[in-house]
């Protein structure tokens, strides 16, 4: 039988080797063994981690398979803001964003010897990735810009993202910034799959799965999956592009670029460095066409200063940075005909027109459909039925209709007209005033409405009952079951078990699902109540201050608008829901069957507390607590957090193999280091 010691040494030996072939298969493209022997290594080291649970690593190459499941991703502050950049659109643009960069350090007494970097700009998603000791520790989407969420485990199996990094002046702890992709090649077979899927499906009389629309919109749903099995399936990849960390030694991007390269990221090869406006002109012009051969979709060109030291001189906005910029390329544009137009009404009540076209190729996906807006746009196009349509896809994402080529229409050919009445239940349309968008006002009783508000009653962020889905409040709508959220709470498994399809596991699933959604906070269900105008943030304010619905319901309108970043027209709508008496009763129902009607104790920040004005840094691992579970702790007992040591931290809360940077930093100025016992002896 192998002793711990020979395990822990075959799986070191192990876990390198897979490292190895990865890198050599995934950014080198080549293989020096073959797929048997790889796999072979791989069971190994599974069976091995099995049998010695206590001896598997957190970044393991066997976590590329997937298989966390998680219910919900933690929010997560970005150490440093990730700014979205400012827009050009030519060559005069890019002439002036250089002129403003020169008085900009000509005021700073610079010299104004710089150059930049040119890359392409990828169309995926925003990722941080975050790295202490060399290993990755965490992985956090772009969100807002100032906090994300953490997709750690879906991005552990992105193969081409290392998990453990060698080499050269690695920082202790560092961030790196890169864009998510779904390759086309992974895009085009994935909507393979589903069609053939969909062929069993339709012999076994099932319902058809919809084809992924584009390579964006599909990264962007798998990075969020629950299931990070199915995450690795999916085959995702990640260019990066920049780096973070304290006292960095490099002195320009194009350093920064190659020593990530060097370290086993994956870099792409399509950056330079431009000295001119003509060598940045010329980068543009030379990738206009042949970006279109490289494997993921690009909307521009970013353009940066090289010189690393020139970021904190020319600063950046609220939004963007002042030293790079994007300049976007033309917009492709196609003309097809339009074939219909049909009115779709969402769980506000909103009115959008959509556009039904002839399939056309645009940006390498098929357009069938583009939105209309609003009467507005109806009317300023002049839109008839069988007119031949220019579409474009903002942003190469999201098709629109941009304008008609009026000749050769025919005489007979129908005008578009906005509808008058709802086309789901009948209801005359209004038109608030100041407002483009028409509404149906029976919101109680037009079917899209009231299914679309259950929806959004269930969806993350708000009850999150993942056991359910649209299909089935479609299904049990029909059924007459569901007209309320609060009918979610009555739904009866006998009576589910007595529709085809239903087994007694999934029935169990939705009720189970149902029940463990009581458990979620007062904050998710005032934003699952789906009150116009009160998204996500308005309701943790909301639920923050008056920390119970009964003083919500309470609360007048100069209460309301007391509430920082509560305006007047959420304060109206407001006072408007709980008016209402059906409203009313709806409240009374979900209170009677135990949803969270207050803040618990737990969630609301402390004022005073053992730990009360005192501000912390935390580093290294602990043998009593997670990372996240200890900043939460110390919020709750008064304290705050924070990402650097500076002269205004208190303590610098070190834990095994803390970084050394950060270790020295606090002692040159006089931080106290707390080891975890002496943490825990001050917190009591």
């Amino acid at each position: 039988m192998m002793s711990k010691v020979e395990a822990a040494k075959e799986i070191s030996e192990l876990s390198e080797k897979i490292r190895y072939h990865n890198r050599k298969y995934y950014m080198e493209h080549t293989s020096e063994i073959s797929d048997y022997e790889f796999d072979k290594m791989l069971e190994r080291l599974l069976a091995l981690e099995a049998e010695f649970p206590d001896l598997k690593e957190k970044n393991s190459p066997t976590q590329r398979v997937g298989g966390t499941i998680s219910k919900e991703f933690p929010t997560v502050a970005h150490r440093y803001p990730m700014l979205s950049l400012s827009n050009s659109y030519s060559e005069t643009d890019i002439s002036d964003f250089d002129v403003r960069l020169r008085k900009v350090l000509a005021k700073a007494e610079n010299e104004n010897d710089f150059d930049y970097i040119c890359e392409m700009k990828f169309d995926g998603v925003a990722i941080s990735l975050h790295y202490e000791n060399g290993s990755l520790l965490r992985a956090v989407t772009r969100g807002d810009g100032i906090q994300g969420d953490e997709i750690t485990a879906n991005v552990r199996t992105i193969r081409s993202v290392p998990l453990k990094i060698t080499g050269a002046n690695i920082p202790d702890y560092f961030e790196v910034r890169g864009e998510i992709f779904l390759p086309r090649k992974a895009f085009e077979r994935r909507n393979q799959e589903i069609q053939k899927e969909n062929e069993q499906r339709k012999a076994e009389g099932k319902k058809q799965l919809t084809l992924l629309a584009n390579p964006r919109n599909a990264a962007s749903g798998t990075v969020k999956m629950q299931d990070s099995s199915v995450v690795a399936q999916r085959r995702l990849d990640c260019f990066v592009y920049d780096m973070y960390a304290e006292n960095m030694t490099f002195e320009t991007h194009a350093q920064v670029l190659e020593s990530l390269t060097a370290w086993g990221f994956k870099v792409s090869e399509t950056y330079e460095n431009c000295k001119t406006l003509d060598d940045i002109f010329a980068y543009i012009k030379k990738w206009d066409e042949k970006r279109h051969s490289l494997p993921l979709d690009t909307d521009g060109v970013v353009i940066k200063v090289n010189q690393l030291e020139l970021r904190p001189l020319l600063g950046a906005t609220a939004k963007s940075p002042r030293w790079a910029v994007a300049y976007k390329y033309k917009t492709e544009s196609k003309t097809t005909i339009l074939q219909k137009v049909e009115f779709q009404v969402g769980r506000t009540g909103a009115v959008t027109p959509v556009a039904y076209l002839k399939p056309v190729q645009i940006a390498g996906t098929t357009v069938k459909r583009a939105s209309l807006h609003n009467q507005d746009e109806i009317e300023r196009l002049d839109l008839h039925l069988g007119d031949l349509v220019s579409i474009e896809k903002g942003g190469e994402i999201i098709p629109k209709v941009t304008g008609v080529v009026a000749e050769g229409r025919k005489d007979s050919a129908q005008k578009v007209a906005f509808i008058t009445h709802c086309p789901e239940c009948g209801t005359a349309l209004v038109r608030p005033e100041g407002e483009a968008a028409h509404y149906c006002p029976n919101e109680k009783g037009c079917p899209p409405q009231i299914k679309g508000r259950i929806e959004h009653f269930i969806s993350r962020g708000a009850m999150d009952i993942d056991s359910i889905g649209s299909k089935t409040i479609a299904l049990f709508y029909a059924q007459g079951w569901l007209n309320t959220v609060a009918d979610l709470y009555e739904l009866e498994g006998e009576r589910i078990l007595k529709l085809p399809n239903f087994k007694e596991k999934s029935v169990q699933n939705i009720l189970e699902g149902i029940e463990v959604s009581k458990k979620r906070s007062f904050k998710n269900l005032l934003f699952g109540l789906g009150i116009r105008y009160v998204g996500k943030t308005v309701a943790e304010k909301l639920a923050l201050h008056f920390k119970s619905m009964e003083k919500l319901k309470q609360a007048s309108f100069e209460e309301l608008i007391a509430v920082p970043e509560i305006g007047e027209r959420i304060a109206q709508s407001l006072l408007d829901y709980f008016a209402d008496a059906d409203n009313r009763e709806l409240l009374e129902r979900l209170q009677a069957r135990g949803l969270p009607f207050e803040l618990l104790e737990s969630e609301i920040p402390t004022t005073s507390g053992a730990l009360s004005g005192k501000s912390f840094v935390i580093s290294g691992t602990y043998e009593n607590y997670e990372r996240d579970e200890l900043k939460d702790l110390i919020k709750q007992l008064g304290g705050r957090v924070v990402s650097a040591i500076s002269g205004k931290v208190d303590y610098l809360l070190a834990g095994d193999k803390a970084g050394g940077s950060k270790l020295e930093k606090a002692e040159k100025l006089g931080v106290k280091i707390l080891s975890e016992e002496e943490f825990e002896n001050l917190k009591a």
